[in-house]
């Protein structure tokens, strides 16, 4: 594919030939020449106007290439495939609402109106989840390719697309053929600028036809980033060979039952939950030249997301008897990595007239390539999602013999496939791919897979309880993962959308395989509710914590936790249910869910604001959006209190430290005491776990780190406040240097007057293209990029713009979107995301919902006709082709 171009040469000859002052002579004996700098101006005038003329002619082909894949909002059009009209209104905002006579040609339109706004993010994505980046940007993707092919997404995702029942495979096909049919008339540039640009690395690439597999993989590529504590598992596995168990055990803590709210307190039936009513309560970045991240895992959370610092989300729910209108308020805001265009693209469904056939009213929240609603209501239901963040993922050291693998003293054949990468601008490529019983192995595809094969016992102790006498055989690692396990999740979207009540809410809960993720519900009739959906897996003789044996089946899972035993709450007496990733049960539920929650802290804080307004007054929409913007930071308030007696010596971090103690532990953007709070916190870490260490110990998740720095602040006898390399002994000498140096370090980046600290510039968010935003050449990223965006909030904060300690205060993870509904009136509800309907650069709709998310500001959420019309500002229409 190569972009078209207008037909005018940039290098004209008449543009390129120099200049030459032109002479005369008067008389034969006095020749009159031009003066120099008569000569130099009218050359100067020649080379600006030259310039002028190829800029501007540049200039129009930039804007031509641009804006020729801005989508069509007005007017007719004719499409191959539909069967009857169909409507596609937009606000402002550009967010559509589609309206049809049928079923598939909704999701028909769906698709189209995908393609029209996202196709570039959607084929970048199919690419990736189906292990074809070289095909795009050529040989230093092939790491990422072999890892992504060897976990085989797109082969699961076809088995979950064969399996479909007819009803929802017609919904999937007809969003395919919505969206191709978009691609029969926009090719290449016409498409998305991004094609442009490829062109120049890779003319020869085509775009292909979108299929339901295509649309299906994707959700792999969100299981993945919510996969949970597969990182957290790897750093323990690497831990046991420098630190000892009760050394790892006081940077894991357990959960804090004691201090933190869990989603269900108290167990009780399903079936007495529903009948009784209340129960119980309380990248590797694209460029020209793709660069390689350092690893594998760094590559692939880059490019759909990592489980890393910030990923989780918060919800909640509160019943009519603590509302201003008597009726429920749902909020939910998601967090993920920070991604340009929002990994969201907001969208309404509406069947002209419902009947059995076309029974879709619905709107919130979807990803492009995926047909349906993931998060949002419909006329009667309202419903989020929060990450579960049980273990879902385990790694087991499997004893390989030649092309076998040992289980329970057997030799059994490993599966294997070969499959072939094409390199663009290279020579093909093959790899194999082996796999046990327990999944494909992953070893010799990362550094830290590779570490453990190496030294499987990991330190004196090995693997917990595992057999005393492995078989004999090399090492290897495999990857045991719910998301490689063919499932539901597919069809259990559009059971959500069409939910009437809290029964059929579960049913369709019931088939959310993966993720694993909290939901909260809410319905016209005043109910509340809460279920764990997911598959999640009953373990043997391991709990999963470490590496297990393969050779054994004792550690093998055991099958899934059945639906009917997974916790849930209907009308609890409580009034509200808050889920932020916390612990959803108390340790008396008979099934291992993980070890390794989020620690709680948001969700204390979000209960402590609902009671503490509820008690106030009547809660409202605002009120839900007001928790949402909270932006207190516990660990500052903790740290004020650890300071309040600690001195440096030195004026400048003495008062700095006056701040702190004065402060109010808001994060807000403005602020000069959150700017240094952070900056010491991030210091303290450092200096506690890393600087000077030789074996420095993880600083990821911080949440895990407010709880051990809360308990070591009360153990100062605790061996981590000594740290010879730095000449530190005990805790008010560590508490010292630290403020010191934090002082130091927010000097060097905001200067020596505390009026000009700020907490936002610091902490701001870089809204950058997951492709071409990273290329290193500027004039690319100018096209794509926008930012930076001062913000507040913080990592286990409310308002959680998540950071990463030891790398930068700069937000990479987000809220990537917000709403909250009211279910007294749908168009009351509010919602926003992180940047725009639109993934086209320079659209008006690119990141123009940026500045409101900037500002935890919701916009009015359009939901009945009335309200749609009012707000449509295009209405195109789709009709079938004749």
């Amino acid at each position: 594919m190569t972009p078209r171009s207008p037909g005018t040469s940039l290098e004209s000859p008449s543009m390129l030939k120099p200049v030459t002052a032109p002479t005369t002579t008067q008389g034969t004996d006095q020749p009159r020449t031009r003066s120099v700098g008569r000569i130099v101006g009218a050359t100067v005038f020649g080379i600006v106007a030259g310039v002028t003329v190829v800029a501007l002619i540049a200039a129009g082909f930039v804007v031509w290439t641009i804006q020729r894949s801005f989508p069509q909002r007005d007017g007719t059009v004719a499409v191959q495939g539909l069967d009857r009209e169909v409507t596609v209104q937009r606000d402002d905002l550009g967010i559509p609402t589609i309206t049809a006579s049928g079923s598939d040609d909704l999701f028909f339109a769906q698709g189209y109106v995908h393609a029209q706004d996202r196709f570039w993010e959607m084929d970048f994505r199919r690419h990736v989840t189906s292990g074809r980046l070289s095909e795009l940007f050529g040989a230093s993707q092939l790491e990422t390719d072999s890892f992504l092919r060897t976990l085989g997404w797109r082969e699961v995702a076809a088995a979950e697309v064969a399996a479909l029942e007819p009803r929802i495979a017609s919904y999937y096909d007809a969003y395919a053929e919505g969206v191709n049919a978009y691609l029969a008339d926009h090719d290449g540039a016409d498409a998305s600028l991004e094609y442009a640009i490829l062109g120049l690395q890779n003319a020869d690439y085509e775009i292909e036809p979108w299929t339901p597999e295509d649309s299906v993989a994707w959700l792999k590529a969100m299981a993945w980033d919510l996969r949970s504590n597969l990182e957290t598992e790897s750093e323990r596995a690497l831990l046991a060979t420098t630190l000892t168990p009760e050394q790892i055990a006081g940077l894991y803590p357990d959960y804090p039952y004691d201090r933190h709210p869990v989603i269900v307190p108290t167990l009780s039936s399903t079936q007495s939950a529903i009948a009784t009513g209340p129960a119980d309560a309380g990248v590797a970045s694209a460029s020209i030249e793709w660069t390689e991240a350092d690893d594998v895992l760094q590559a692939v959370s880059a490019l759909v997301g990592g489980a890393g610092e910030g990923i989780g989300s918060n919800s909640w729910v509160v019943s009519g008897d603590l509302t201003e209108t008597g009726m429920p308020l749902l909020a939910n805001d998601p967090h993920l990595g920070a991604a340009l265009p929002s990994v969201w693209h907001q969208v309404g469904l509406r069947c002209r007239v419902a009947t059995e056939s076309c029974p879709f009213d619905v709107s919130g929240f979807g990803f492009s390539g995926v047909p349906g609603v993931v998060i949002g209501h419909n006329s009667r239901i309202a419903w989020g999602f929060t990450n579960l963040t049980t273990d879902v993922t385990d790694l087991y050291l499997e004893k390989l013999e030649g092309e076998s693998y040992w289980r329970d003293g057997q030799l059994i054949p490993l599966e294997e496939r070969t499959e072939t990468i094409r390199v663009a601008g290279g020579d093909d490529v093959e790899l194999r791919i082996r796999s046990t019983g327990n999944g494909p192995i992953v070893s010799g595809l990362t550094p830290d897979f590779d570490a453990m094969a190496a030294d499987p016992m990991m330190g004196t102790d090995g693997i917990a309880a595992a057999p005393a006498t492995p078989p004999e055989g090399e090492y290897a690692v495999s990857l045991k993962w719910t998301a490689l396990t063919p499932g539901t999740t597919a069809a259990s979207i559009f059971a959500l959308n069409v939910a009437q009540d809290f029964d059929a809410f579960r049913a369709a809960a019931a088939q959310f395989s993966v993720p694993a993720q909290n939901l909260v519900y809410a319905d016209v009739d005043g109910n509340i509710g809460y279920q764990t959906p997911g598959m999640l897996p009953i373990r043997g003789a391991g709990d999963g914590s470490l590496p297990q044996p393969g050779w054994d089946s004792a550690y093998a899972w055991q099958g899934f936790i059945p639906f009917e035993e997974l916790p849930t709450s209907f009308n609890p007496a409580s009034g509200y249910i808050v889920t932020a990733n916390n612990a959803i049960v108390t340790e008396t539920f008979p099934y291992f869910l993980t070890d390794d929650w989020d620690y709680g802290w948001r969700a204390a804080r979000i209960v402590d604001l609902i009671q503490r307004k509820s008690a106030m007054g009547e809660l409202t929409v605002d009120d839900m959006r007001e928790i949402q913007a909270d932006n207190e930071f516990v660990m500052g308030r903790q740290l004020a209190s650890a300071y309040m007696d600690i001195e440096t010596g030195r004026r400048g971090p003495d008062a700095a430290l006056d701040l702190l103690r004065s402060w109010d532990a808001q994060n807000n953007a403005d602020s000069d005491a959150a700017a240094y709070a952070n900056v010491l916190w991030d210091e303290l870490v450092t200096d506690l776990f890393v600087a000077g260490r030789e074996a420095p110990a993880p600083v990821t998740g911080q949440g895990r780190l407010f709880l051990v720095v809360d308990e070591l602040l009360e153990d100062p006898a605790s061996e981590w406040w000594t740290n010879a390399e730095l000449d530190i002994d005990g805790r008010d000498e560590m508490l010292a240097y630290a403020a010191d140096r934090a002082y130091d370090r927010l000097v060097a980046m905001q200067g020596d007057n505390p009026t000009k600290w700020n907490w936002g510039s610091l902490h701001a968010l870089s809204l950058t293209s997951g492709t071409f935003g990273s290329s290193g050449i500027a004039p690319i990223e100018m096209l794509f990029n926008r930012g930076p965006y001062p913000v507040g909030g913080g990592t286990s904060v409310t308002n959680a713009t998540g950071w990463n300690i030891g790398v930068g205060f700069e937000t990479v993870t987000v809220p990537s979107m917000r709403m909250v509904v009211d279910l007294s009136d749908f168009d009351e509800s509010g919602w926003n995301h992180l940047t725009g309907a639109s993934g086209h650069a320079f659209h008006p709709n690119y990141v123009d919902q940026t500045p409101a998310w900037q500002r935890v500001e919701l916009t009015p959420w359009a939901f009945s006709p009335t309200a749609v019309d009012a707000a449509a500002t295009h209405t195109l229409t789709l009709v079938p082709a004749s």
